[in-house]
């Protein structure tokens, strides 16, 4: 049974939460389009949250409207968490620097939450067009929390992250499958139908089988129950303009 949505009728304020290090070439583009992206909504409330950034990320974001907190932390939990705790919004949207969610995204939040759901995610798929790419991105809209990563974004009502303790700040790889699973657990959870774009640089520099080789290599090592040091040093040696 859903979650009675009644408080999310009208449409509630979502705050975007965005974690950053180093993402000059790309985060003022990004904000420009959040602020555009959803025509008769109420704006939503962006905040960066930098990881000790040594390019201009901060200045940038700052330039383009945004609230930028600088982290205590480094790592895209700790991160995430203390986003969470400045937000001012009743529903939190977690993305990445080099994602795009699609145009009138926050209707579709407010329409999941109106529906009782506690949390969800889009569908992803790539800014290029290789095959294998497009493969990846098509399995994507199965519910199967295997297939949940950070690059397809987040969204989650603010009580239930509070009350789940957020992201566990002891992970750097899987953090989002962990939190994932704990929210299915609590409430109802929905992909929705439509897609997050994002960068397919980081495949195109490790060659793109071979990096998805790699990270379901990881995934079924974290399935497995291997020790998270291990996976974060395999994360390391195999995976260039990793940012771990």
């Amino acid at each position: 049974m859903l979650l009675n949505g009644a408080a999310f009728l009208t449409q509630p304020l979502v705050s975007i939460i965005i974690p950053t290090y180093n993402e000059a070439a790309s985060i003022s583009e990004l904000l420009h389009y959040l602020r555009t992206a959803n025509a008769d909504e109420p704006a939503p409330e962006l905040l960066v949250i930098d990881g000790g950034s040594t390019d201009a990320t901060v200045a940038l974001a700052q330039q383009a409207g945004a609230t930028v907190h600088r982290s205590p932390r480094k790592g895209r939990a700790a991160q995430l968490n203390y986003g969470a705790e400045q937000a001012q919004g009743d529903v939190l949207y977690f993305l990445h620097a080099d994602s795009y969610p699609p145009s009138g995204f926050l209707a579709d939040l407010g329409r999941a939450l109106a529906q009782g759901y506690g949390s969800g995610c889009y569908r992803l798929t790539f800014d290029h067009g290789h095959w294998f790419l497009r493969f990846s991105a098509w399995c994507t809209r199965f519910p199967f929390t295997f297939l949940r990563f950070g690059d397809q974004s987040l969204f989650v009502r603010r009580e239930l992250f509070a009350r789940l303790g957020g992201y566990r700040e002891d992970l750097q790889v899987m953090e989002d499958q962990e939190l994932v699973q704990r929210l299915r657990a609590q409430a109802p959870f929905v992909v929705l139908p439509r897609a997050v774009t994002t960068s397919a640089r980081k495949y195109l520099a490790n060659g793109v089988v071979r990096l998805q080789g790699i990270f379901t290599l990881i995934v079924l090592l974290y399935w497995a129950g291997v020790p998270q040091d291990n996976l974060v040093r395999l994360y390391r040696r195999l995976i260039r303009q990793g940012k771990l």
